[in-house]
């Protein structure tokens, strides 16, 4: 998907974007709610789509309203920082070289991002 400028965005940047538009109502919204809150040029039917997405997955819910839906964050939804990380398991999921896969994300990380790692895997990660 492409924004306002047609420069594709980066994987998940729009889901992240509407489930943040999500949390700030406070209520449920409908596709055009969101995609007013959200002010970027996008269609209303690519916000249709992500919502839907998001449903599919589990991570908000929908109830009908008129002939649409109003949707809202599910009991078990997450912030866009716990949705970043549920795509990163599910990177993780599709590859049967899990070992492989760890070790070339941890080679490719940034001095600062590897120090933030050792410290959470010292404390558990919590």
């Amino acid at each position: 998907m492409t924004d306002a400028h047609g420069e594709r965005r980066p994987a998940g940047e729009l889901e992240a974007s509407v489930l943040a538009a999500l949390w700030a109502a406070g209520a449920p919204q409908t596709p055009g709610q969101v995609q007013l809150s959200l002010g970027t040029g996008l269609a209303r039917t690519t916000v249709t789509t992500i919502l839907t997405r998001l449903h599919d997955k589990g991570v908000v819910e929908r109830r009908r309203q008129g002939r649409g839906y109003a949707y809202f964050p599910g009991q078990d939804a997450q912030d866009a920082h716990g949705l970043t990380a549920r795509r990163m398991h599910g990177e993780l999921d599709r590859d049967s070289d899990r070992e492989t896969v760890l070790a070339r994300f941890v080679a490719q990380l940034g001095p600062d991002d590897e120090r933030i790692l050792r410290a959470l895997l010292a404390s558990d990660g919590r």
